[in-house]
């Protein structure tokens, strides 16, 4: 008789939550609520080696998604936080342009990912949506037009809810059983005569 096999916990729950608090705090710092301290303890622990751990296990679970967005946005809170630090020592100190091609780069990688994210569903297109358009304003903040700093913060809070969201929907469908907190269609939906041609090429 096969073993019963252990169900395993979704690493997204981690990730999401690991994204969107860090998100959060930044954004919070942002708008002159708090300073830079608790940006870089969560950027570098839940927003960063925690994303990255989850990414990992996304890998193990086949998710070529998951595995990209968890992994490379744990990496850019590592990385963002080492630029900080290096500010802060001056140790290859950053200028306000060179944090703005940081950003610039994040922002095509984020493209990618939000073209994507709207074949899942709609929480996840609505995230990415939030995410691009934060990316955006903080290029423009950097190259010129700092007013859109705080712009930019409430639109990524908007973005952090959204990852919360998710991280929710995943928890509570557990939980209770039942999708208490539904996620939405995809924006991009599947071409039936696509999926009919693959279902015969596998079938």
């Amino acid at each position: 008789m096969p073993d019963k096999q252990v169900p395993m916990g979704n690493p997204a729950v981690v990730g999401l939550a690991g994204f969107g608090l860090t998100t959060f705090i930044l954004q919070i710092h942002n708008l002159g609520l708090c300073g830079i301290g608790p940006v870089i303890a969560c950027g570098i622990i839940f927003g960063g080696f925690a994303q990255l751990m989850a990414g990992l296990q996304e890998f193990k679970a086949g998710n070529n998604f998951g595995y990209s967005a968890f992994c490379s946005y744990g990496a850019f809170w590592i990385a963002f936080c080492i630029i900080l630090l290096g500010n802060k020592f001056d140790i290859y100190a950053s200028n306000s342009t060179d944090l703005g091609w940081f950003l610039v780069v994040w922002t095509l990688y984020t493209m990618i990912l939000w073209v994507g994210a709207m074949r899942l569903h709609a929480a996840m297109a609505t995230t990415f949506t939030l995410l691009a358009i934060g990316f955006i304003l903080l290029d423009l903040a950097h190259f010129g037009y700092p007013a859109m700093t705080k712009i930019a913060a409430y639109v990524l809070i908007g973005c952090a809810l959204s990852a919360w969201y998710m991280m929710a929907h995943i928890i509570f469908l557990q939980i209770f059983g039942r999708d208490v907190l539904p996620v939405g269609k995809p924006w991009i939906k599947p071409n039936p005569t696509t999926n009919n041609q693959n279902a015969g090429a596998t079938g």
